[in-house]
């Protein structure tokens, strides 16, 4: 009886206290204080680049920049019958970096197609035996590739051999057992074959690489070297299949073998047309770029071999690129082969190639038309196009960009053919920094849009439009390494740059926005910018310090959620704003005047739109003290105010914005 009653009083005791929990030391979602940051977060990585001298605050390639290049010859031959293509290639690398290099890292891309390789959302649409590598030699020396593991014993060093490892992944390892010296070259000789997969099943880009035996369209096909900066040295993360490109440049020498008939298309210019195509091919090529007409190159009834090719077995295509930082091609028996030209300011006409299947040919009618106006658009934008041609590629991908090429139809034509700037011309980290790509290209994907249908282009209401997501725990945050982005991916690497550009458009004016971007793309051209360099660029170019902008919008999910509270109107016109959100910005007032009445009187801050309304602007500053609300003073005159909008255009972001507008009823 003693034992039970002692129970019963601790779990009635127990029951007490839990019923007579103290009260929680806060009591409310939004905080009567914030912490407004005013700069931006100096990893590791950025504090390394700045302390070599390699990158600095002002956003250009610092004294000591350096880029290491790699160099292709590469000879292939395709079998469509085993759809295996064979290679050997030779990789020659420049060490263009202050250290020596005791090992080489590989990209081998296709080991994702590969049972045992971890992935993203990505699903092959065939699981293959991926990238066989047979042989690898380095500056002549035989590279083990299947090392057997030696033990190993406390304190003692063991010396370095020359092995492979991971060969079936989709990074690998050579640990050289002599260094490549800074500022030196090495040279890697590789044997390899891969199967392209192909049928129903494959989900994303680059999963399926041909249709049935009738089109080919390899990607990210060979081994690769692996970029290798002043940032964080080698680039080790996996290819989940998602994120795309991280590559050095260099030159490509690309010779594919492919029976007689097939016509090949891809990265560069052919350097041996006599040898592949027949007279009439050759004189309709010399033609492209004499007007802005659409020419048949090769038609449906003139493919084959001794009509659009030369005779025989087999052929081999001679492609060569310079400063280049991938190599993609395509090949099939029944392309059409279309052409036009664009005409890029500085440099003159250049060649826009389109190969397709027959039946797909509604799907081409307007690629060569929208292919000319973004090549033209954004050479104007930007800086001009940096290559000899354009080519679009048929296939399964379709909606894909590589040097030159575009896996794509004309229905993401202008959206591809923008990447040829980004990560073609700048080098930008994507697999990390997906926004820096794929963000800036949606950005300039608008301005070609209102372009392109003769209208003038409009960035309102897309920075508020982020208060809508703002807060969603799927969301990573553009800083966050993209290639482990989940289920955030697509808003974080493609979406929400063009309203972070909105909202700095809105602080600073967009043409203002386009032009530093404009001087950006020229300063980094065939280099590799970090956000870090964009960042202290842009500032440096805008002549504003705008950290606390960059640190709310790439390392933060937070937002503005302005609104006014309360208008007191008199001689002069107090608004009470309030900020629910940790991000802050400027408190921008749209302020309606009744038709008649006392002359408005002029204000520093404010901006005559017409002789009834005023644009008023109080800076980012009013919120540094960490208040969330703020009293903007207006004075006007007599004029009595119909109307005041918080925000007018919309590149805050702000949830709701019904709680922006006041009236004077």
């Amino acid at each position: 009886m003693i034992s039970r009653l002692l129970i019963c009083l601790f779990l009635c005791s127990g029951t007490l206290a839990f019923a007579q929990k103290k009260t929680p030391l806060r009591t409310s979602l939004e905080t009567t204080k914030r912490a407004i940051r005013t700069d931006v977060p100096m990893t590791n990585s950025i504090r390394k680049a700045f302390a070599a001298g390699t990158r600095d605050f002002t956003g250009s390639p610092g004294a000591n920049y350096w880029q290491i290049q790699t160099d292709y010859d590469i000879n292939a031959s395709i079998n469509p019958n085993t759809q295996v293509i064979t290679g050997s290639e030779t990789i020659t690398l420049h060490n263009n970096s202050p250290e020596p290099m005791t090992m080489i890292v590989l990209k081998l891309d296709h080991n994702i197609f590969r049972a045992d390789v971890p992935r993203g959302s990505s699903r092959p649409a065939e699981t293959t035996d991926g990238m066989v590598v047979t042989r690898i030699m380095v500056n002549g020396d035989m590279v083990d590739l299947a090392p057997i593991p030696r033990p190993r014993q406390r304190g003692i060093r063991l010396a370095p051999r020359l092995e492979a490892n991971g060969l079936q992944q989709t990074v690998a390892y050579i640990t050289l057992a002599k260094p490549i010296p800074a500022n030196s070259k090495a040279t890697l000789e590789i044997d390899w074959n891969t199967k392209l997969p192909g049928g129903e099943k494959g989900n994303a880009h680059r999963m399926t690489q041909r249709w049935q035996r009738r089109l080919f369209q390899p990607t990210q096909w060979f081994p690769r070297v692996a970029k290798f900066d002043d940032l964080r040295g080698w680039k080790t993360q996996p290819y989940l299949g998602p994120a795309e490109f991280f590559n050095n440049f260099g030159r490509f020498d690309v010779k594919i073998t492919v029976p007689a008939g097939w016509l090949v298309s891809g990265t560069g210019v052919l350097q041996n047309p006599e040898e592949v195509l027949m007279a009439p091919i050759r004189e309709r090529i010399a033609k492209i770029t004499d007007s802005d007409d659409e020419i048949t190159i090769v038609g449906e009834d003139e493919r084959g071999a001794g009509k659009a090719t030369t005779n025989g077995e087999s052929l081999t295509w001679h492609y060569l690129a310079d400063q280049v930082n991938d190599f993609a091609w395509a090949t099939s028996a029944e392309f059409i082969w279309k052409a036009t030209r664009a005409t890029i300011p500085g440099k003159g006409e250049i060649p826009i190639h389109m190969f397709y299947l027959p039946e797909r040919a509604e799907r081409f009618a307007r690629a060569g038309e929208i292919g000319r106006h973004a090549l033209e658009f954004y050479s104007n934008l930007w800086a001009p196009y940096a290559f000899p041609q354009l080519t679009f590629q048929d296939g399964p991908s379709a909606g894909m960009e590589y040097p030159m090429v575009v896996n794509s139809n004309q229905g993401a034509a202008d959206h591809e053919i923008a990447h040829q700037w980004w990560p073609m011309m700048l080098g930008t980290n994507e697999t990390r920094y997906g926004w820096m790509d794929e963000g800036f290209n949606s950005y300039m994907n608008i301005l070609s849009r209102n372009d392109s249908r003769g209208q003038p282009f409009n960035l309102d209401n897309r920075g508020r439009s982020y208060g809508r997501v703002s807060g969603g725990e799927d969301e990573a945050a553009m800083m966050w390494n993209a290639n482990y982005g989940g289920n955030g991916y697509g808003y974080q690497t493609y979406s929400k740059a063009p309203a972070m550009l909105s909202m700095l458009g809105g602080i600073v004016g967009d043409d203002k926005v386009i032009a530093a971007m404009k001087k950006y793309s020229e300063v980094w051209a065939f280099k590799h910018p970090s956000p870090w360099d964009y960042i202290f660029f842009m500032n440096n170019e805008l002549g504003e310090n705008l950290e606390w902008f960059w640190y709310y919008w790439l390392w933060t999910t937070e937002s503005v959620e302005g609104s006014i509270q309360n208008v007191n109107t008199g001689s002069t016109t107090e608004v009470t704003v309030h900020q629910a959100g940790e991000m802050p910005s400027p408190v921008v007032l749209k302020v309606e005047f009744e038709a008649s009445g006392p002359k408005i009187r002029s204000m520093k801050n404010a901006v005559m739109m017409d002789d009834n309304t005023a644009i008023v602007t109080f800076p980012v500053d009013v919120w540094m003290n960490g208040n969330r609300t703020y009293k903007a003073k207006m004075t006007f005159g007599g004029r009595k105010i119909s109307k005041i909008t918080l925000d007018p255009a919309g590149r805050f972001p702000d949830k709701d914005p019904k709680d922006n507008v006041w009236t004077n009823n």
